[in-house]
């Protein structure tokens, strides 16, 4: 006669769960109590590539590395691809037994690597991979506004509710009791 586990499926992932909160605890303890804490300022101090830190943290920075940043990931993380197709592409056991493993191969690469490059012409023509900011082009629109106005209009410094006095920002002014009555009324029914 078998047995019958008392154990349902769900005990078998609560123990695992459990298992594994105790080892990372666990681990998390011994490395508590083996690793040495000394600090220091040195140890205390921001590190960034090599570099000590100086000056304000909320600096801009050029969106251009971000993008150059992520081509390069995106191009260094697909070449990854290429190990396990040099692994069958290198193994003379395999091609000798059917030669056309090889042209397979050989054909799956030629297009991966055909998809990358399609990709790094498609950025190098929208110029992503320039790292100087290219000149900024005025667009040149016919009007008869002269350029003097809009410059007038950008220089005007214009302050919110300079029109109210100060003690009566908080009471309503002629303009906002003008606002129309929404045109509906909401009504509920009651369950």
């Amino acid at each position: 006669m078998t047995e019958v586990s008392s154990i349902t499926e769900f005990g078998k992932v609560l123990i695992f769960l459990i298992t594994g909160l105790l080892a990372v605890g666990f681990a998390f303890a011994v490395n508590k109590w083996i690793a040495p804490h000394h600090p220091n300022p040195e140890k205390n101090s921001s590190y960034e590539c090599g570099e000590e830190t100086t000056g304000n943290s909320w600096i801009q920075f050029n969106s251009r590395f971000y993008v150059i940043a992520l081509i390069f990931l995106l191009f260094d993380v697909e070449m990854i691809f290429v190990f396990p197709w040099a692994t069958v592409f290198s193994d003379k056991a395999l091609i000798a037994a059917d030669a056309r493993w090889g042209w397979l191969t050989f054909t799956e690469m030629l297009i991966f690597i055909g998809i990358l490059l399609l990709g790094l012409v498609y950025v190098w023509r929208k110029k992503d991979l320039e790292w100087i900011k290219p000149e900024i082009l005025q667009p040149k629109v016919d009007t008869a506004i002269p350029i003097d106005a809009y410059q007038q209009i950008n220089q005007a410094q214009y302050i919110p509710y300079q029109h109210q006095k100060a003690n009566s920002i908080a009471q309503p002014t002629e303009e906002i009791a003008k606002v129309a009555a929404p045109k509906f009324t909401p009504r509920f029914k009651k369950a």
